[in-house]
């Protein structure tokens, strides 16, 4: 149990070293190698896959967020070439 610990301690540590630790990793990791241990003692597996599905959920939502900015400015850009557009037209 000690030795799991601490492979699971040092992969961690390694992964946030590599700059893994953004995006998710350490939270899936987390959770992935809690799962793995109460599925059948498969701790590092579950940690090593859930670091990969934490990034790639934090990724998604990263790019949805980004569209929803671009929309948004978008949207503003829009209305501010309406106004323009009705101020001249007033004129």
């Amino acid at each position: 149990m000690k030795t799991k610990i601490i492979a699971l301690s040092l992969a961690l540590s390694l992964a946030s070293v590599s700059g893994l630790s953004n995006a998710g990793c350490l939270k899936g990791a987390l959770v992935g190698g809690v799962a793995g241990h109460v599925a059948g003692h498969h701790g590092l597996a579950g940690a090593a896959a859930g670091c990969a599905v934490g990034h790639h959920m934090s990724k998604k939502k990263e790019r949805e967020q980004a569209a929803q900015q671009q929309a948004a400015a978008q949207a503003q850009a829009n209305a501010n070439a309406q106004a323009q557009n009705a101020a001249a037209k007033k004129k």
